[in-house]
């Protein structure tokens, strides 16, 4: 199948891989600084953005032979890769599998949560996306105001109100908007579990980056990652959530470029304090508390609404 994809830049390729529900356009905060050094591939997966989904089902496996085929048809096998939440599992996926990728930058990757996480994560997600969809007619409203954002995104991001707007409708439309969202949902919460690669098996570095204030994977879930796949190194990103490129965007970049020249950096550098983020406005504790108790409530209420179905 064709995916659809942009390139943008020049210099040694560079592959970016949205998360569920996302579209290239997931990488808009950091696209331009990228491509000042490297051409970038965005790519839709499939069922996402303007790619048309599969034949057949949708899931960890099929979306990692579908990249491989894109990459091998590009004649971009061994490529440099940046994943995001899904995308981050994807990468990692084509890593252990050897001979796609070659460095490796996973973003807060799904798929290690265990116990009582799983459920959290299925209906909290899953409630989020329900509720996208509700509010599409007064999406634009909402992206545009700071409390419609820290309502909408609350789960996602550690400072949700500072999200540039457009970046938010975007998204928000492409969750609303992507066919196989529940399947893929179902796929990550309770499908196939993530296997590791051994220690030494990766040519390639693989940094593993984490937001310490996600809501979506657990900072926990990190210790799970590194256990499988002990050749990567661990980055914790302060003042972030789930998606890095949103929350902190100038250090995201700056550990992609790092990460993929295969030079030593230290983390202290890569962090460098970004005034516009430590200057960012806080956003009232009540509107965070109240994004909070809405996003709890709905879990409840989609659970109730399960258990008199099935029953």
């Amino acid at each position: 199948m064709a995916l659809h994809f942009i390139r943008q830049g020049s210099g040694s390729p560079l592959l970016l891989v949205h998360g569920i529900g996302g579209s290239w356009r997931s990488w808009n905060t950091i696209l331009d600084t990228l491509a000042a050094e490297h051409e970038v591939i965005a790519v839709d997966l499939p069922g996402h953005g303007a790619s048309p989904p599969l034949a057949g089902p949708h899931t960890i496996s099929t979306l990692a032979d579908a990249l491989t085929t894109f990459l091998a048809e590009q004649n971009l096998l061994g490529v440099d890769a940046v994943g995001s939440s899904m995308g981050a599992r994807l990468v990692l996926e084509l890593a252990r599998r050897g001979g796609v990728l070659g460095a490796v930058v996973s973003l807060d990757p799904g798929g290690f949560w265990q116990g009582w996480e799983v459920p959290v994560f299925y209906h909290s997600v899953a409630l989020s996306q329900k509720l996208v969809v509700a509010l599409q007619p007064v999406m634009p409203a909402l992206a545009g105001s700071g409390v419609g954002r820290t309502a909408l995104l609350a789960q996602f991001s550690a400072r949700p109100w500072a999200v540039d707007a457009q970046v938010a409708q975007d998204e928000m439309y492409s969750f609303a908007h992507t066919p196989v969202f529940g399947e893929l949902l179902e796929a990550l919460a309770h499908g196939e579990v993530q296997q590791g690669a051994p220690q030494g098996s990766l040519p390639a570095p693989l940094v593993i980056g984490w937001g310490r204030q996600d809501r979506v994977c657990l900072p926990g879930q990190a210790a799970r990652a590194l256990a499988k796949f002990p050749d990567a190194r661990l980055y914790w990103f302060d003042r972030c959530g789930h998606f890095p490129q949103w929350d902190q965007p100038a250090e995201t970049a700056r550990l992609i470029l790092a990460a993929v020249s295969r030079q030593p950096f230290r983390d202290e550098d890569i962090a460098a304090a970004d005034p516009a983020v430590a200057t960012a406005r806080t956003v009232p504790a009540v509107a965070l508390a109240t994004a909070g108790v809405v996003l709890v409530a709905g879990v409840v209420w989609l659970l109730r609404r399960r258990s008199k179905t099935e029953a």
